[in-house]
């Protein structure tokens, strides 16, 4: 079955960017000239996605805001001849449809997928953490939705941390099957030192079949007293297992201010307007100034 849903969760606090997140969704911090859901987007619709649901929370309007239409813009920069401009602002309205609704509480990852039920249906469907920007040259959604209809099984994007830091994600049971893909049998989130399975850890993407549904509505709140997707995720592992793709690309923590400014310096470097004067304006700064 072609994977034509995908779900963004976006509904979080933003608390490890505070203040910044008391007045801006973290999803809207800007990346050069895009804020970072938009690339979360783009990877979705660069992966086949036609429909697409957003999950977010009051305070969060400004994110429908940004997809929605602006005929006055739009105006103004076709009289203007403005129409690159005009092209980009266009560009995914055109390709998919994008939908929004409210996770009423801050009940976790979990309920916020629940939260879709509806909208996905008897569908296998993708999600795309809203705060998690990964470039790569195939989408590392596609890279997931092909591994999915190779195996016919729910897919986890995974890749590895330090040990130092497993503690703040989750730890995957893993058995190496071919190339870059492992066999999922078990996970768990947030693992003390002794609970530590492998240092892969689910960052940012999945693959999942609507029986996550039933599941998520019998799960009890875990971690953080929240309903944790890895917790309905660990079920489906242990009973008929899932697929890790150990993705291709590079990831960047958009609730994390060191990640925020990587983010920023590392596609700075690559933009087709700002690439090259960014690159000789690192060269020439003054390593022994007191801004150093």
């Amino acid at each position: 079955m072609k994977i034509r849903k995908a779900v963004i969760p976006a509904a979080g606090f933003g608390t490890r960017v505070l203040p910044a997140t008391k007045s801006m969704p973290k999803e809207m911090f800007p990346i050069i000239d895009k804020p970072t859901i938009q690339y979360v987007v783009e990877e979705a619709v660069n992966s086949g996605i036609e429909e697409i649901l957003i999950v977010v929370s009051r305070g969060k309007e400004v994110i429908s805001n940004h997809f929605d239409k602006s005929p006055e813009l739009e105006s103004i920069l076709r009289k203007k001849n403005k129409l690159n401009l005009l092209e980009d602002i266009e560009y995914l309205s055109d390709r998919c449809n994008i939908f929004f609704c409210r996770q009423r509480e801050a009940k976790g990852l979990g309920h916020a997928i629940l939260c879709a039920k509806s909208f996905v249906g008897k569908e296998p469907f993708a999600v795309l953490y809203g705060d998690d920007v990964i470039i790569s040259d195939i989408p590392v959604c596609k890279q997931l939705i092909d591994a999915f209809n190779k195996y016919n099984l729910g897919v986890v994007g995974a890749k590895e941390v330090d040990k130092d830091k497993i503690h703040k994600y989750g730890s995957l049971k893993v058995e190496h099957l071919e190339k870059n893909f492992f066999k999922c049998t078990d996970m768990v989130e947030k693992p003390t030192l002794d609970k530590i399975m492998s240092l892969y850890s689910i960052l940012g993407r999945c693959i999942l079949t609507p029986d996550i549904f039933d599941i998520l509505e019998d799960t009890p709140p875990g971690v953080g007293g929240e309903i944790q997707l890895t917790d309905a995720m660990k079920y489906i592992a242990r009973q008929k297992g899932m697929i890790m793709v150990d993705f291709e690309g590079k990831r960047y923590d958009m609730g994390n201010k060191l990640e925020i400014m990587k983010a920023s310096v590392e596609i700075a470097l690559t933009h087709p307007e700002i690439g090259n004067e960014f690159k000789n304006y690192l060269k020439d700064l003054d390593l022994s100034s007191d801004i150093l």
